[in-house]
């Protein structure tokens, strides 16, 4: 093999290994700014008290639940759409969801979304209660493979096209993506 073929391969193998690392620290940065903002959420309730101690009474609870949501929207009286799923965050998302849709197991996922019970696009507002008529339809297990890991007081719902993100304990929707899951 002649030199001049030699350079032309290792500066192609060297284009492809920084290309692949362009790409991988271009995904990196919106994960590490999603986690840094669920863990700013999370650590403001704590800050402020929001947390439920186990118990068998059913008044207890749902004062529990009363006092969490509460605390939680004095946490956050300003909060919106978009302060935590960022434009930049959000892109990530949208990409980890059509390859999970575009994937080996995209058909399942797919099948998954049209069979749970589907919901419609309702408007959702950031800090106020997941809708009472709507119910807490799962995220198929095949699509959460492809997105962040949340803590157990964070879920993932799905609300029409809308990836929505759930506070468990207060019931409130801390943020949501619109048009992130494209209609089955």
């Amino acid at each position: 093999m002649n030199i001049a073929l030699k350079l032309v391969i290792t500066g192609i193998l060297s284009f492809l290994v920084l290309s692949h690392s362009f790409a991988q620290n271009k995904d990196e940065t919106p994960l590490k700014d999603f986690q840094q903002r669920i863990a700013k959420y999370l650590e403001a309730r704590k800050k402020n008290g929001v947390s439920t101690k186990p118990t068998d009474s059913a008044d207890k609870l749902a004062e529990q639940k009363h006092q969490a949501v509460e605390k939680t929207r004095e946490t956050r009286p300003d909060a919106k759409q978009g302060d935590i799923f960022t434009p930049q965050v959000g892109a990530y998302f949208k990409k980890q969801i059509a390859a999970a849709l575009q994937g080996r197991d995209g058909a399942k996922v797919s099948a998954s979304l049209r069979h749970a019970e589907p919901l419609p696009n309702v408007p959702l507002k950031v800090n106020e209660k997941y809708p009472q008529d709507l119910p807490l339809q799962s995220t198929p297990p095949t699509l959460l493979l492809h997105l962040p890991r949340l803590p157990d007081e964070l879920h993932y719902r799905i609300v029409g096209q809308t990836l929505v993100l759930f506070d468990v304990t207060s019931n409130l929707i801390v943020d949501f993506l619109p048009d992130a899951v494209p209609k089955p």
